[in-house]
C-alpha cells in the first residue's frame, strides 16, 4: 500500500480548470506571420508619380488586423540600397520586448541594406493603431501602414456597429525626403514648406479636385478612372446602419480636420482606448493621434456624402482631401449634391481646445491615475539656433542620437554609449514663454531620464515663443512603451497652482498628447515597462531638428536583447563577433 498522498478533487479540479484556461488561450489567440520587403518605387499617390518607399510593392504598407493576445511575427527584409531602415509600431507597447519598439539608435541598430530582421512582439489590447518608419525621415517618404487590433475571442466592445471603415490620413510633398533632410540641415535653413497634397489611405489628388463644381477658383474637375493609385476609396454603406470609422494620423506636419457632410460623428476612442462617447461635427487628428468615431447612415440614401479632410493649426495652403461616402445602391459615380464641409479657420484654437477637453475615459474600462506623482519634470520647447543652425530643443538642448542604441549600452553597462550628464528636469524661473528668447543659442546632447521602476511621473510640456516674434506652433507629443493620462491644459506658463485644476476623475489615457500654443499640457505615466523609449513631437521634420528626449526605466529587468539589435555602435564591437579567418 502506497503512503503517498493522493491529491484531493478540489486541488484536481482547479488543476483541470487551468489547463482548459491555458488550452483555450493558446487556441484563441494566434501567432500572425508576415514576410515583407521594404524599397524604394515609383507611385502616384496624388496623381503625380513619385518615388514612395513601399512595402512588398504596396503603398501604403498591408494593413495588419489582429486579436487582442495575438503575437506579430514580422520578417523585415531591407531593400533599400543605400540607407538602413526601421519600423515603430504606434501605440503598441512592447510589454517584455523592448528591442522590437522600432526606433533607430534607441531600441535598436537601423537594419543595414540586404539584412533581415524579426520583429515579433505580442498585441496585448484591441484599439486603432498605426506602424511607420523611424529612422530619418522615411515617414515623410510613405514609409507606414495601418495596424488594427480587435477585442479577443468571446469580448464585445462597448458600443455597437454593424460594419467599419479605416481611414489612414497623411501628407505628401512632391520634392523627395532626401531634399526635405538636407533643407532642415542647412544654413540657411531651408523648410520644407506645407504638403501639396493630403491623403486618405494613401490617395490624393493634386491640381484638381473632385468637388470642383462646387469651388469659385479655376480649379478643374478630376477625371479618375477606378483603378488609378490616386483615385479615391469610396465608402460604401447600406442605409439606417451604424459603422464605425477608424481614423488615424501619419502625416509628417500637418493637423488635421475630419468632417461628413449631413453626419454627426460619435467618438469612442482614442489612441486604443475607450472615450465617454461625445457627439461633434468634425474631429480634429493630430499627428500620431487616432480615433474611432460612430456614423448613423440615417440621411437620405438617394444622395451620396463629402468626406473631407483639411489642415488645421498652420496657415493653409495645401487643399482638403476628400473622398464619398455612398448610400447603396446610388451609384457610386454621383457627385454629392452638397459642398464639403469647411474645414474651421486654422488657427481657431478655442475650437482645437473644446474638442480635446471632451476627450475622457470611459469609467471602467482604462485605469484611473495614481493620486499623487513621485517625480515631476517639465519640458520646455523652444526653437533655438547652434552655431547659426536653426533648430528645436528641450529645456535647451537638442538631441542628437547616438550610434550605440541606448537600450543596449544601459542594459550592458556601456559607458561611452551616450551623454553621461543628467539631463536638465526644467528651465530657468526668469524665462518668458511669450517672447522669443532673450538668447536663442543651445546645445546638442543625447543624455537619458532615468526612473526608478514603478515610479509615477508627472511631464508638464510647456510651449512657448519661437525664434520669430507672435509664433507659437502646436505640437503634438508621442510616448512610446507606455500611455499616459492627460491631466489638463492651460495658458502661458505652468504654475503649481495649476495642479488644483488637474481632472483625476476620468482623464482620457493616450499615447500622444498636443500642446496648444503658449500653453502647457500635464501628463502623468507609471513608468513600468522596462525598456528605453523614445518621448518626442510627432511632426517628423521638429523631432528631426533635435525635439525629443529619451526616457528609461527598468533596463536590467530586460531579458536577452536579440544580437540583430546591437549590431552598431560600441554594442558591435563587444558582441558581434568578426568572421572566422582561416
Amino acid at each position: 500500500m502506497s503512503l503517498a498522498r493522493s491529491p484531493s478533487t478540489p486541488a484536481i479540479t482547479l488543476w483541470i480548470i487551468c489547463c482548459l484556461c491555458l488550452i483555450q488561450f493558446s487556441v484563441a489567440s494566434k501567432v500572425r506571420h508576415f514576410k515583407w520587403e521594404v524599397e524604394y518605387m515609383f507611385w502616384s499617390p496624388d496623381c503625380v508619380e513619385n518615388v514612395v518607399i513601399g512595402i512588398n510593392g504596396q503603398f501604403p504598407g498591408p494593413t495588419i488586423r489582429a486579436r487582442a493576445g495575438d503575437t506579430i511575427h514580422v520578417e523585415l527584409t531591407s531593400k533599400l540600397n543605400t540607407e538602413g531602415v526601421v519600423i515603430h509600431w504606434h501605440g503598441i507597447r512592447q510589454l517584455g520586448t523592448p528591442w522590437a519598439d522600432g526606433t533607430a539608435s534607441i531600441s535598436q541598430c537601423a537594419i543595414n541594406p540586404g539584412e533581415t530582421f524579426v520583429y515579433r512582439f505580442k498585441v496585448d489590447r484591441a484599439g486603432t493603431y498605426f506602424y511607420h518608419g523611424h529612422y530619418g525621415m522615411q515617414r515623410s517618404a510613405g514609409l507606414y501602414g495601418s495596424l488594427i487590433v480587435e477585442v479577443g475571442e468571446g469580448e464585445k466592445e462597448p458600443f455597437h456597429y454593424d460594419g467599419e471603415f479605416n481611414l489612414l490620413l497623411s501628407d505628401w510633398w512632391h520634392n523627395s525626403v532626401h531634399d526635405q533632410e538636407l533643407g532642415l540641415s542647412s544654413k540657411p535653413f531651408r523648410w520644407i514648406g506645407e504638403p501639396q497634397s493630403l491623403l486618405i489611405n494613401g490617395r490624393g489628388q493634386y491640381n484638381c479636385s473632385l468637388a470642383a463644381a462646387f469651388s469659385n477658383s479655376s480649379t478643374k474637375q478630376c477625371e479618375l478612372r477606378g483603378n488609378e493609385p490616386c483615385a479615391p476609396q469610396i465608402l460604401h454603406l447600406l442605409p439606417n446602419k451604424t459603422y464605425r470609422l477608424r481614423i488615424a494620423s501619419t502625416t509628417a506636419l500637418a493637423s488635421l480636420n475630419l468632417a461628413i457632410s449631413n453626419h454627426k460623428m460619435i467618438v469612442v476612442e482614442a489612441d486604443g482606448n475607450y472615450v465617454q462617447p461625445f457627439m461633434v461635427d468634425d474631429v480634429d487628428v493630430y499627428s500620431g493621434e487616432s480615433y474611432s468615431v460612430l456614423i448613423s447612415t440615417d440621411q437620405d440614401p438617394s444622395d451620396n456624402y463629402w468626406v473631407s479632410v483639411g489642415v488645421r493649426g498652420r496657415k493653409p495652403a495645401t487643399p482638403q482631401a476628400l473622398t464619398i461616402l455612398r448610400y447603396i445602391p446610388t451609384s457610386a459615380s454621383k457627385i454629392p449634391s452638397l459642398p464639403p464641409p469647411v474645414t474651421p479657420l486654422w488657427n481657431d484654437y478655442n475650437h482645437s481646445k473644446s474638442f480635446s477637453k471632451k476627450v475622457l475615459g470611459l469609467t471602467g474600462t482604462v485605469p484611473k491615475p495614481p493620486a499623487h506623482y513621485e517625480r515631476r519634470i517639465i519640458l520646455l520647447n523652444t526653437q533655438n539656433k547652434i552655431d547659426g543652425y536653426t533648430k528645436w530643443a528641450i529645456n535647451n538642448v537638442s538631441l542628437v542620437l547616438p550610434t550605440t542604441p541606448y537600450l543596449g549600452s544601459i542594459k550592458y553597462g556601456l559607458k561611452n554609449g551616450f551623454d553621461q550628464k543628467p539631463s536638465p528636469e526644467n528651465f530657468p524661473d526668469d524665462y518668458d514663454v511669450m517672447k522669443p528668447s532673450v538668447n536663442p543659442n543651445s546645445t546638442t546632447g543625447n543624455g537619458v531620464y532615468t526612473f526608478e521602476l514603478n515610479t509615477t511621473v508627472d511631464v508638464i510640456l510647456q510651449n512657448a515663443n519661437a525664434l520669430a516674434e507672435n509664433v507659437s506652433e502646436i505640437h503634438p507629443w508621442h510616448l512610446h512603451g507606455h500611455d499616459f493620462w492627460v491631466l489638463g491644459y492651460g495658458e502661458g506658463r505652468f504654475r503649481k497652482e495649476d495642479e488644483k485644476r488637474f481632472n483625476l476623475k476620468n482623464p482620457p489615457y493616450k499615447n500622444t498628447g498636443v500642446i496648444f500654443p503658449y500653453g502647457w499640457t500635464a501628463l502623468r505615466f507609471v513608468a513600468d515597462n522596462p525598456g528605453v523609449w523614445a518621448f518626442h513631437c510627432h511632426i517628423e521634420p521638429h523631432l528631426h531638428m533635435g525635439m525629443g528626449v529619451v526616457f528609461a526605466e527598468g533596463v536590467h529587468r530586460v531579458g536577452r536583447i536579440p544580437t540583430q539589435a546591437l549590431g552598431c555602435g560600441v554594442t558591435a564591437k563587444k558582441f558581434i563577433k568578426p568572421p572566422h579567418k582561416s
